[in-house]
């Protein structure tokens, strides 16, 4: 056994964090929240639907280390103040969705309706709403809202747009899949953490 991360996977990984630089610059802020609109979100599921659950974890990993060390990987900016900021919460669980994403979305055979309804399911379940918890909590902490303000500031309003990311997560997900299995696309024999086969 051997428990050495692969070149092809830590490529992937690379290509994911890339990925969420550019995603994580398009956003909206509503004013009335600190917390704003972002797509950066959708790469945490498509990292752990397309790298599986070892891979994803350590492409969200990777971010959150590249953050702290000051390079601009979420929003424009990084550093410590990002991650201790208002929207920190949040992003520190990025590889514990991305690593519960990949552990269940291996489980999702097929590529017809059921199986983008099931995927966008666990996508939804596993890969945004954990985000909240961490998030909110984060938030109350943070500004000294109480839960239902942290509720009203850091959850309601994203609900809908991630349900949507997750159904366009599985969309994407499942035809790459299909040809790129995880296994296939890190390059190893099992989609494990860290690719310990």
């Amino acid at each position: 056994m051997s428990s050495k991360l692969t070149v092809r996977g830590l490529v992937f990984s690379a290509l994911i964090a890339a990925l969420m630089v550019v995603f994580s610059n398009v956003n909206i802020n509503l004013g009335f929240t600190p917390v704003p609109i972002t797509l950066g979100n959708i790469v945490v599921m498509l990292a752990g639907v397309l790298l599986g659950a070892g891979y994803g974890f350590f492409s969200m990993l990777l971010i959150i280390l590249l953050t702290a060390l000051g390079l601009p990987m979420l929003h424009g900016t990084g550093g410590i103040a990002v991650l201790a900021g208002p929207t920190g919460g949040f992003v520190m669980v990025y590889p514990i969705c991305a690593f519960l994403v990949g552990l269940l979305a291996s489980r999702v055979r097929g590529n017809g309706p059921v199986q983008v309804v099931l995927l966008s399911v666990i996508v939804f379940v596993f890969g945004a709403l954990p985000c909240y918890v961490g998030g909110v909590a984060w938030l109350m902490h943070v500004t000294g809202m109480d839960l239902q303000k942290a509720l009203s500031a850091g959850a309601y309003p994203f609900l809908l747009g991630d349900g949507i990311k997750a159904v366009v997560t599985a969309l994407i997900a499942l035809p790459v899949r299909k040809i790129y299995p995880p296994s296939r696309l890190v390059g190893s024999a099992q989609s494990k953490v860290l690719n310990l086969n």
